[in-house]
């Protein structure tokens, strides 16, 4: 993957992430949508510098193309990166949000469980997508 393209997979991945936890948040939570949000957008700022360094860090050990990656794999990506996400941002909640570290810790472990399930299926829809668009260039 180009710079480029890993700019967009993150930024792509983040926003939709946003938009995800601030609605499930606000479902579950008596946070306000101004809070939540602002949160959200630190935390997903966080992760996208994140996402860079521990995807080039992840593509040096797994070098096989990506979309044959396994279900081992990308459960080994995802409990990793999402491991040393929580030690960046459960800091930062609790700071924002004005709670202890332990409800930082809960709030985020809740979001972890859900940006966990929408990493592998986004991330699995993405390396599928563009294999075909990398197939389909190729054949043009």
């Amino acid at each position: 993957m180009s710079t480029l393209e890993r700019v967009f997979h993150a930024v792509l991945f983040e926003f939709l992430a946003i938009i995800g936890s601030v609605i499930g948040l606000m479902m579950f939570t008596d946070y306000e949508l101004v809070s939540l949000s602002g949160t959200m957008i630190a935390i997903a700022t966080i992760a996208m510098g994140w996402n860079f360094v521990f995807n080039i860090i992840f593509d040096k050990f797994y070098d096989a193309p990506r979309e044959q990656r396994t279900v081992k794999q990308r459960v080994l990506y995802i409990a990793w990166f999402e491991s040393g996400l929580l030690l960046l941002t459960i800091p930062v909640m609790a700071f924002i949000l004005n709670i202890s570290l332990i409800e930082a810790f809960w709030l985020d472990i809740s979001v972890t469980i859900f940006i966990t399930i929408y990493a592998y299926v986004y991330n699995y829809a993405y390396d599928h997508i563009r294999a075909r668009i990398v197939l389909n260039r190729q054949m043009a």
